[in-house]
């Protein structure tokens, strides 16, 4: 493979976007496929070979199709499932929405068959790779959950398994020498750092020491000196970005209509404005106006 660096006049397209995630890890080629399968097998902790996506929504030699499919569904040679996904700003509902999204692929398995059995079961994970703010209220980076009895300790002994990387939380980490880091800190440091020009000199240095990063790099560089598929991607994120900020939007004007509403009722019901004020928190000439 080609050696990747990465110069001070370079610029990466941010791979913690969704649709660039993506892109990078699943192209049909050996960088992606091979990047893809180091990227879980540091996650997880042991190697695993990625041997297909499994394609049950859009197909993914589609790009734009590649940028809307909600994650990357794949299965490994020993047969186990793996689900992967980037979340640019995480919900405050995730956690129960990685439960969901577990069991449903989890109970997807096929184990019909008059000789098979619930051992026949593969292990399956579900792994969020989360930016932009802190989830958990602690200093870990990367959390692992299993089903267990949380008063006696005892592990159920199941086979799901979700996997969560905050990489918001790589201040002291990014600080570590390469070789002391863990497979799954480099990665982390890689995804949070890689658009940081700062931090160009440690990004080549995990490059150089972890070949599936050097995969994923290339890949992405790859995209990010094509210029029609960069403002390809680049416009399919403006565009989630619009969506979403029309949404947040109209969630807030719904809020502050029900807001104004309860103002209005105590205007009614003779309360002071100030009083109204600390309640609803709606500014004072507003709730002048609903008088």
């Amino acid at each position: 493979m080609e050696k990747i660096f990465l110069s001070e006049d370079d610029d990466p397209i941010d791979i913690r976007i969704d649709g660039v995630f993506k892109t990078v890890f699943t192209r049909d080629t050996p960088e992606s496929s091979g990047a893809l399968s180091r990227l879980i097998s540091a996650l997880i902790g042991r190697d695993l070979s990625i041997i297909s996506i499994l394609t049950n929504e859009q197909p993914i030699d589609n790009l734009r199709d590649r940028q809307i499919r909600f994650d990357i569904k794949c299965k490994a040679e020993n047969g186990e499932l793996i689900n992967v996904e980037m979340c640019l700003n995480p919900d405050i509902s995730e956690p129960v929405r990685l439960e969901f999204y577990t069991a449903r692929l989890f109970g997807g398995q096929d184990i019909k068959g008059s000789d098979s059995s619930y051992n026949d079961l593969k292990m399956t994970y579900q792994i969020a790779i989360l930016a932009n703010k802190r989830f958990f209220n602690d200093d870990s980076f990367y959390h692992t959950f299993f089903y267990y009895d949380p008063v006696r300790r005892i592990s159920l002994d199941g086979r799901t398994q979700i996997i969560t990387l905050e990489l918001s939380k790589l201040e002291e980490i990014v600080e570590k020498p390469i070789g002391l880091m863990t497979a799954s800190e480099r990665w982390a440091v890689f995804l949070e750092y890689l658009t940081h020009r700062d931090k160009r000199d440690k990004i080549n240095e995990i490059v150089e020491y972890e070949e599936g990063i050097a995969m994923a790099s290339q890949v992405l560089m790859s995209v990010s000196k094509d210029e029609i598929e960069r403002a390809r991607l680049e416009s399919e994120y403006k565009y989630q970005m619009d969506m979403q900020s029309k949404l947040v939007t109209a969630k807030r004007e719904g809020q502050k209509q029900s807001l104004e509403a309860v103002a209005r009722n105590a205007l009614a019901k003779g309360y002071p404005i100030e009083t109204i004020h600390d309640i609803t928190g709606l500014d004072i000439e507003t709730i002048k106006s609903l008088a």
